[in-house]
């Protein structure tokens, strides 16, 4: 899960530097809004909908996006905390316009659709926990089967190609869980910011990741390292063991939840960055 106490902390900083309020920006994103991301250099057309996806707990409310022709390598997002909104749809659909068929899910659909943030990223971390601690490596390990089995009945989803995943925050481990719940079929997993990825746990998601064959890519905020120091050290070390691809590195001057648009403490200078080294990835693992 994410440093939720954390990220509070950080969230009050930005605002005491000036940035938009958690009221004014709870209005923004009840209208809708979200920060706009760049543009992608020729963006492919892309088909978008809201779909429904089975799994054995119910019913997942979900975001599909995919080039509007031909086939391309499927993507499975897992938000953060504050859960399916538009900001991850944009962040959904610009990963479509890039080239892959792209599944954001409602990591807490069995409780309540999407939005599960009443004021999107500006919703107070108490009131979201309960959602969060639902969740545990079972609910993880078999949601992540139901979707990328429904990423593969998807006639816009190249068969050929390996599925990459990527996870925000709390995301970050059901990301790599999701590469030990399906190792012959993800190929690539991306972690920004992520918490809880190293436990002192046997099926930690950091040692269930190893056990696949997966290339990934670990974004750690600056102040995650900085309470964390060690946790790059056995993120190296364990996948250097395993002989798995791996580029894991601190970005400098990012706070916890510096990706998505909407979030007070988006960077987007190191955003992009991660975002570029994201296609990278995928680039080379989905090819």
């Amino acid at each position: 899960m994410c440093d939720q106490d954390h990220f509070e902390e950080d969230r009050q900083r930005y605002e005491a530097l000036g940035s938009v309020t958690r009221k004014q920006f709870g209005i923004m994103l009840g209208a809708g809004m979200a920060m706009m991301l760049p543009q992608v250099a020729n963006a492919a057309a892309v088909t978008e909908s809201d779909v429904t996806v089975t799994t054995p707990d119910g019913s997942a409310d979900c975001y599909f996006v995919h080039p509007a022709s031909g086939t391309a390598p499927g993507v499975l997002i897992w938000p953060d905390i504050f859960g399916l909104r538009p900001a991850f749809r944009q962040m959904g659909k610009r990963l479509a316009e890039s080239g892959y068929s792209v599944l954001v899910v409602n990591p807490f659909y069995r409780v309540k659709k999407a939005p599960t943030a009443d004021a999107g990223s500006a919703t107070p971390i108490p009131q979201l926990l309960p959602l969060a601690q639902a969740l545990n490596e079972t609910t993880q390990m078999t949601d992540a089967k139901a979707f990328i089995a429904w990423l593969d009945k998807q006639p816009s989803v190249a068969k050929n190609r390996k599925i990459g995943t990527q996870g925000y925050c709390m995301g970050g481990p059901m990301a790599f869980r999701t590469s030990a719940a399906v190792p012959d079929r993800v190929g690539a997993v991306a972690s920004f910011h992520g918490g809880g990825l190293v436990t002192d746990k046997p099926n930690s998601p950091h040692l269930q990741a190893a056990a696949t064959k997966a290339q990934f890519l670990i974004a750690i905020a600056a102040n995650d390292d900085m309470r964390s120091p060690k946790e790059k050290d056995v993120l190296k070390e364990t996948f250097a063991k395993a002989n798995l691809h791996a580029e894991i590195e601190v970005y400098t001057d990012s706070a916890h939840g510096w990706c998505p648009p909407d979030s007070q403490v988006y960077n987007e200078p190191m955003a992009e960055k991660a975002w570029s080294r994201l296609l990278v990835l995928y680039g080379k693992a989905l090819a």
